[in-house]
């Protein structure tokens, strides 16, 4: 584990400490105003525009967005966006850094964090920046933006500006953030087929000020809008659109007809990794095994059966894939390319299995198209 666990573990404990420096209404006022002013400097700094160039900006407010995200602890702004291209690259796979689907709910939403492989920062995944000495010098002293910020705090309103206005916004800003990798890949609903677990979910986005529309944002990366609709509430949208008429930001990228109507053609890496979740819910060991039983049951050669592979009534159909499809992704025009990726997969799958002589071993239970199980017949080809 990476040893900066026991500073993040004392800064949860210090938000105790309110017992002792009291809760005044100044402090308050400094936790709310800190939550609002930081976790936009997270979603429009660190998420939309240092991950994704979601729009443009000068020099000085670039380095202001950096300051500001980095006043929340999450470490530099050049590792938080190295890291999040790298999740962007690898959703969901085993290659992600935080996904629940492969390390679990409480890796992905924070153990991931405090682990040395991950401690160190790709430059060379956030080139575009490193060119930059000022944040170069953000990224040497993460903590620094984060230090005055408290010290701030603890001046204006003492210790109770120090606990409740900054460690309790801090925490807070922790777990709505880290909810992003975590619980919006877990619950809330699926607009777009994008091969992950990404989801839209509501409270996220009211929490986050508009980072939880999840899906949308894995449906097109770029947009600086993440609340496609205008019943979809963004606030950090929304604040970057007024920063845009007063010329402080500009370009800001938004989706495509086609990605808002959901009739654009997924590129051929989203296909291939929801064509795997397709073929996943089918066994291929099942299915080569009920076909060397009906090889040895007819007297077919499993050289012929290869052939006949595609054909032969053990192996799911085309209708039955598509069927299955419909039932598990969100509408796609994309979907018989889907379909034909998943039958490819779950051929070749076979293909090896079948290609393999079968060892004289206890046989494998087979499923009926009934529900009932009747055993296998392994013997060797």
């Amino acid at each position: 584990m990476y040893p900066q666990v026991l500073p993040f573990l004392l800064v949860h404990a210090g938000c105790v400490a309110a017992i002792w420096s009291g809760v005044s209404w100044q402090a308050i006022a400094i936790c709310v105003a800190l939550y609002g002013l930081r976790m936009f400097a997270i979603g429009a700094g660190y998420h939309r525009y240092f991950s994704h160039r979601a729009y443009a900006t000068s020099r000085v407010f670039q380095f202001i967005l950096a300051f500001l995200a980095q006043s929340s602890a999450q470490k530099s702004v050049l590792w938080w966006a190295a890291k999040h291209r790298h999740h962007h690259l690898h959703s969901d796979t085993e290659d992600d850094v935080h996904s629940p689907r492969h390390k679990g709910f409480v890796y992905s939403h924070v153990g991931w964090i405090f682990y040395r492989r991950h401690d160190a920062t790709d430059l060379v995944k956030v080139s575009d920046f490193a060119s930059y000495p000022e944040l170069m010098w953000l990224h040497k002293f993460e903590l620094l933006p984060a230090v005055v910020t408290a010290g701030l705090c603890f001046l204006i309103a003492g210790w109770s500006g120090l606990v409740v206005g900054f460690l309790w916004s801090t925490v807070l800003l922790y777990h709505a953030t880290f909810c992003i990798n975590s619980l919006a890949h877990v619950h809330g609903r699926k607009r777009y087929v994008t091969g992950d677990d990404s989801r839209n979910n509501w409270l996220l986005a009211l929490l986050t000020m508009g980072e939880g529309w999840h899906n949308n944002h894995h449906a097109h990366q770029s947009s600086a809008r993440q609340g496609f609709y205008w019943w979809e509430i963004d606030v950090t949208y929304y604040v970057l659109l007024t920063l845009s008429w007063l010329g402080i930001v500009w370009d800001l990228k938004r989706p495509p007809e086609q990605v808002l109507r959901n009739e654009h053609r997924l590129a051929s890496r989203v296909v291939k990794r929801t064509a795997e979740q397709l073929a996943g819910r089918f066994n291929p060991e099942y299915i080569a095994q009920a076909i060397r039983s009906s090889v040895h049951e007819t007297g077919l050669s499993v050289r012929d059966a290869l052939f006949l592979l595609q054909h032969l009534p053990s192996m799911p159909t085309r209708d039955r894939l598509l069927a299955e499809a419909q039932r598990m992704f969100a509408k796609t025009i994309s979907l018989d390319d889907i379909v034909d990726r998943a039958h490819e997969l779950l051929v070749e799958s076979v293909s090896v299995l079948l290609a393999v002589p079968a060892p004289v071993a206890e046989a494998i239970p087979i499923p009926l198209a009934n529900g009932g199980i009747r055993p296998g017949h392994p013997h060797r080809d």
